[in-house]
């Protein structure tokens, strides 16, 4: 039998348990976020510079790639991750999933990640326990899909919307690559407090007008 050497079999990511799962998001698919979901007329309705007086919570920061767009938007953003990456905007290393006895996971109004894929479930219920304003997470498509996914997660608060990248993002292991290309399907799932519709919709192509000079420069 001849070897399936199709690109969707040959990306799939298989991360060893103890694994950083260092896939970085590209800074543009943060900005869809933005640009393509929260500021557009299909859910909350949210002025230009309502972010401006927000605050944002980054726990899985990892060399700045979603923390620097982000500041764009918000009026501060706390950048933390599990590991020191060398990234001088990482404002603390530190366990998402740990119960911080320090009070650094004070309120932040709002929580926007890219958690590791097998523990982005744990992630997202964590951030519900903060109580923030609203939580943002981007996740494989096929995260929606699942048994007990559902039952722990979806049936008991489902998201308010499911935004679906029409263009594939590519993640590449240990950096962001500009010429890098991907088989693999992302959305965006955003949960805000007292909102209990859900909503789908689908992101434009828009990589062309949200990349930045810089954004695939090294972190320092």
């Amino acid at each position: 039998m001849a070897q399936n050497t199709s690109t969707a079999v040959m990306q799939r990511r298989h991360e060893p348990k103890d694994s950083l799962d260092d896939f970085p998001t590209p800074p543009w698919a943060t900005r869809a976020l933005m640009e393509n979901v929260l500021f557009p007329d299909c859910g909350f309705h949210f002025p230009r510079d309502f972010f401006q007086s927000r605050s944002c919570w980054e726990p899985t920061c990892n060399r700045g790639y979603m923390t620097r767009p982000l500041r764009e938007y918000f009026g501060k953003v706390y950048a933390t991750d599990v590991y020191d990456y060398g990234w001088s905007g990482q404002q603390r290393v530190k366990d998402f999933l740990w119960p911080d006895k320090s009070k650094l996971s004070r309120s932040y109004d709002w929580l926007i990640f890219n958690p590791p894929f097998r523990l982005a479930q744990q992630f997202i219920q964590r951030a519900f326990e903060l109580h923030p304003e609203g939580v943002a997470t981007i996740v494989r498509t096929s995260f929606l899909e699942g048994k007990q996914r559902h039952k722990e997660l979806f049936s008991v608060r489902r998201p308010n919307i499911i935004a679906q990248f029409t263009e594939r993002v590519p993640m590449v292991k240990g950096r962001v690559d500009e010429k890098a290309s991907t088989a693999t399907s992302y959305c965006w799932l955003i949960w805000k407090h007292g909102c209990y519709d859900t909503e789908f919709v689908w992101i434009p192509p828009c990589r062309k007008e949200l990349e930045r000079p810089g954004d695939y420069e090294v972190a320092t």
